[in-house]
């Protein structure tokens, strides 16, 4: 556990912020957090490991309800998502904190902060900048979504659904199941989830057990969310040829053979060269990566954070046939207008 931030950045128990938490249950003068894998045994006046939920008086409180910190309507193929809506956009929100230790996280700024202030966005007001913006969905992301915005996705998703609009998260996946059964009775749809490397070497620098990621992924996948991994390339943390086949052969026995796996170049960030991590990914590193997952026998494997035409655009397993044209950073064109080849007849797993 942590002592709670300084006075001068304390939230105002009176906002809208803060609200009473979801999955937990009181034991003694402590409370047990369910909503992540750590479950974190909270004492009184304290918050759990990612800070954003505070026990006082023996009941649970999360200090991030619809506390916004990020917020842009971006191109679904940015998070990435390839194969589900893949030329649409998706209002995007992110909040404060996280779960994992990554020192070389890109979103540092917000992930690596304890909750400040409460900037809200009503449930009822997301909905309205989506009209605004001419969204076509909703996206939970840039820091970690289901330890800081996990009850307020739960009140806009329904309200989505309920305007046409389509639901996602872009996530580290180490949520319980019990949150998971509550994302998906509240409309989720897609979920990218980063597996960051192997076991026995990324636990030292996420603090979590890829295993874990792993299942939830499956069980994502069995209950009907569309499920994209992704796993940013590090020099020294998961570029071994061994870690590298090793999430490429979990990724199809687990979840299938037509599952998209992002290999996406790192740039260092944080604390990344403090602890010896290198400036940047080399490309050849990353395509290295695409060949061993296809090797590995996953249909559909794609580079990210460089222009590289062949590992962008999505083809046609079957015939080769292009189907989704890609130009860096983020230009999508669909040529198909059903999910099927239109030169060998082939069904594709892609939701338009």
């Amino acid at each position: 556990m942590v002592e709670y931030f300084s006075d001068e950045a304390r939230v105002d128990y009176d906002s809208m912020c803060f609200k009473e938490a979801l999955l937990w249950e009181e034991m003694g003068d402590r409370v047990r957090c369910y909503l992540c894998y750590r479950r974190c045994l909270i004492p009184e006046g304290k918050v759990g490991m990612c800070g954003t939920r505070i026990n006082l008086g023996g009941t649970l409180y999360t200090l991030t309800y619809g506390n916004i910190s990020s917020i842009s309507n971006n191109p679904m193929s940015k998070k990435p998502f390839f194969h589900y809506k893949p030329d649409k956009y998706a209002l995007t929100v992110g909040s404060w904190s996280c779960n994992f230790l990554c020192p070389w996280c890109q979103n540092y700024d917000i992930s690596k902060v304890k909750p400040r202030g409460c900037r809200y966005l009503p449930p009822n007001e997301f909905i309205t900048l989506m009209k605004m913006h001419a969204s076509h969905g909703t996206s939970f992301s840039f820091n970690e979504p289901s330890i800081s915005l996990f009850e307020y996705s739960l009140d806009v998703m329904p309200l989505a659904k309920k305007h046409g609009y389509f639901n996602t998260y872009v996530s580290n996946g180490y949520m319980t199941r019990e949150a998971i059964e509550l994302l998906v009775k509240h409309g989720l749809d897609a979920i990218n989830i980063d597996v960051k490397g192997c076991p026995g070497i990324i636990e030292k620098w996420t603090g979590a057990d890829v295993n874990k990621v792993i299942e939830n992924a499956k069980l994502f996948k069995e209950k009907g969310v569309h499920v994209e991994i992704t796993t940013l390339i590090i020099p020294g943390v998961n570029d071994s040829e061994k870690c590298l086949k090793w999430i490429a052969e979990k990724i199809v026995k687990e979840l299938g053979e037509d599952t998209p796996w992002h290999v996406t170049r790192y740039y260092a960030a944080y604390k990344a060269l403090q602890k010896g991590l290198p400036f940047e990914t080399p490309i050849d590193t990353v395509i290295k990566a695409r060949k061993i997952g296809l090797e590995a026998g996953l249909k559909f494997v794609y580079t990210g954070n460089f222009p590289y035409s062949e590992g962008e655009n999505t083809y046609c397993p079957n015939c080769g046939e292009l189907i989704i044209e890609r130009k860096f950073p983020f230009r999508v064109k669909v040529l198909v207008k059903e999910p099927k080849c239109p030169k060998c007849g082939s069904d594709l797993p892609l939701v338009l």
